[in-house]
């Protein structure tokens, strides 16, 4: 499928899996669709992990500053003027369909691991943000097609 002109990713907080979505998306896909990401809170800063994992395939998270979509239009972005939503986590698939009732915005729902609380150690961890990131990966390269040369 053709890429969207704008992409909104959205999960919880801002600070693990849309964080992630977001700067893979561009590594994978240039500068040619406009990408950006909020949580339904944006009250956490950016994962120390979600930073590790991303680094691994050369995708730059550690100055991504977690934003809410209340703080969506503050920083300078209208919800109306995404092509798409893709809403990573249930919440925020719930919050996404609330607020695109009166835009008429097509919002996807693709239901992303949280690796937050799910490991105990370094070594554990990184291997449960490795698989969420690794999803998402999945997930963009099934909707739009492996990543362009660069």
């Amino acid at each position: 499928m053709p890429l969207p002109q704008s992409v909104l990713f959205c999960c919880d907080h801002n600070a693990v899996r849309s964080p992630m979505a977001e700067g893979i998306m561009k590594k994978f896909y240039g500068t040619g669709t406009y990408v950006q990401s909020v949580g339904v809170k944006g009250d956490l800063e950016i994962d120390g992990f979600a930073i590790a994992v991303c680094q691994e395939l050369g995708v730059e998270l550690s100055r991504h500053r977690a934003r809410s979509f209340d703080q969506l239009e503050e920083w300078g972005d209208a919800l109306s003027s995404f092509d798409l939503i893709v809403a990573l986590s249930p919440a925020s698939r719930e919050m996404a369909h609330q607020l695109t009732r009166i835009y008429h915005l097509d919002v996807e729902y693709w239901p992303i691991m949280d690796p937050s609380g799910i490991a105990e150690g370094r070594e554990a961890k990184l291997v449960a943000y490795r698989q969420a990131r690794d999803q998402i990966a999945e997930n963009l390269v099934s909707r739009w097609g492996p990543p362009a040369e660069t």
